[in-house]
């Protein structure tokens, strides 16, 4: 087994147990332990300032709290593509609303979503890799409690493609556009 994939089976298998282990212990999201958590990720969430790319108009200096971490609408162009802040909110069609909580823990500390993607190489999972596995379980915990939000934001696009909706160009030290 390479490292890599002995790293990928640690995480799954640590966060899969976390998982499990909270949930035996009273984590789930209802009571007082599942609040606890819940509000361990509202902080997360916010000290993280996830909705400084996951709510519409954010980037534009006017965020859409209606739409609370439901996904940008501006995008990131990057040598690799163009990548949009997904829809957070446990939405089924449009967000992480069937994502576990462990996968939603996993795809935090180890950059992989559900079916195996990367995620957009922007966003900051490299840190959050270094999370504890019950902070990131609490963060999955408080996106789940979200209200689900239908808001569909595009998936990433080739470096070629046209934006469909606005991107900002981020060009990296000693390239141009």
């Amino acid at each position: 087994m390479s490292k890599a994939n002995w790293i990928d089976w640690l995480s799954t298998g640590v966060l899969g147990g976390a998982a499990a282990i909270a949930m035996l212990l009273g984590f789930g999201t209802g009571g007082a332990a599942g609040a606890s958590l819940r509000a361990r990720g509202d902080y997360l969430v916010h000290i993280m300032d996830c909705t400084g790319c996951h709510t519409p108009g954010t980037l534009s200096g006017k965020p859409d709290l209606a739409a609370f971490l439901s996904g940008s609408d501006i995008g990131f162009r990057l040598p690799g593509g163009i990548f949009f802040p997904s829809n957070l909110t446990p939405d089924p069609r449009t967000g992480i609303g069937g994502w576990s909580r462990a996968e939603i823990a996993r795809a935090l500390r180890t950059g992989r979503i559900p079916g195996g993607r990367e995620l957009a190489p922007i966003m900051p999972w490299r840190s959050f890799a270094h999370l504890t596995p019950r902070d990131a379980l609490a963060i999955a915990t408080y996106l789940k409690s979200l209200p689900p939000i239908r808001h569909a934001v595009p998936g990433p696009q080739p470096p070629s493609a046209a934006a469909r909706l606005p991107a900002m160009t981020l060009v990296l030290p000693g390239r141009r556009p």
